[in-house]
């Protein structure tokens, strides 16, 4: 069996592509405020990754780069000034922050028509109400990647390997609404769920969030499922010039000629994640200026 594999950067560039257009009609510029909180070298990384989407596209936009030690009464100040910003439609918190800090109420203080994350209890029970205003970014770009390659979720059985609010909640919440690009049934499972193996196998999708190298094969995934792998782990690899190398939560290696289709790691759902959270910042400006969100 040959895998396709479902690279996320043609998807995300054409998103870009679309932004670009909307951008250079719209009355002014989408912007998009970046809180960092300390130096995790992972999340400085994305923060790149999303200032230079910014570049891209055409949005204003601005990084807000703090100490560890910053007090959390610091951030929810910022929170607050960005809040009331007319030039800022999107705030994105990024995670992990310290421990020290409660980020969770750091993510409750953002306005919701700002919280272009999808974080916010008001946006999640939006989504749970099956009116979603912002979708988290990762489970709608991996709806966008399955839908530009052609591949229906409605009535599918789709095993949702995490439950994290991030990805593995919204996500399985996301695929069961009724709409075009879900209406599928949905199992979420978790580190409780016993025998795994016997879901995700007989899965005619699986989507792997748990955060564990490798951890889905061929005994846990069944021939022919289509696999969306969120998980980007770094391993060691002496035979690699920096002595590491990045794999997902299912052993990618294995699953080709076993499965239909396959998002690779790195290069399939992270493209996609950026690319959502300017889309959702898109969406924001349109919605308080009165445009077409849809351009």
């Amino acid at each position: 069996m040959d895998t396709i594999l479902l690279k996320g950067k043609p998807v995300r560039d054409a998103v870009f592509a679309e932004l670009k257009v909307k951008v250079a009609q719209a009355p002014r510029k989408p912007g998009l405020a970046v809180v960092l909180v300390g130096d995790d070298p992972a999340s400085a990384v994305y923060v790149s990754h999303k200032e230079k989407g910014c570049e891209e596209v055409g949005f204003h936009h601005v990084t807000h780069r703090l100490p560890a030690d910053t007090p959390e009464g610091n951030v929810l100040d910022l929170v607050g000034q960005l809040n009331a910003d007319p030039a800022i439609d999107g705030i994105l918190v990024q995670l992990p922050m310290p421990r020290k800090i409660n980020q969770e109420k750091v993510l409750g203080a953002v306005d919701p028509a700002k919280d272009v994350d999808g974080f916010h209890p008001v946006n999640l029970g939006l989504l749970v109400a099956g009116n979603p205003r912002f979708v988290p970014c990762t489970p709608k770009g991996i709806l966008r990647l399955l839908s530009y390659y052609d591949i229906s979720m409605a009535g599918k059985n789709v095993a949702v390997v995490g439950r994290s609010v991030i990805v593995g909640r919204p996500l399985s919440l996301l695929l069961s609404l009724k709409r075009e690009d879900a209406n599928a049934t949905v199992t979420m499972c978790h580190s409780g769920t016993r025998d795994l193996a016997a879901i995700t196998s007989a899965a005619d999708v699986v989507i792997a969030a748990i955060g564990v190298p490798r951890a889905l094969g061929t005994n846990e995934i069944g021939k022919g499922a289509v696999v969306v792998d969120v998980g980007i782990n770094r391993i060691d690899a002496p035979e690699r010039p920096k002595g590491t190398r990045l794999v997902g939560d299912v052993d990618a290696d294995a699953l080709k000629g076993h499965v239909a289709a396959l998002t690779p790691v790195p290069g399939g759902v992270g493209p996609m994640t950026i690319a959502m959270l300017l889309e959702n910042t898109w969406e924001a400006m349109a919605g308080k200026e009165g445009l077409d969100e849809n351009g």
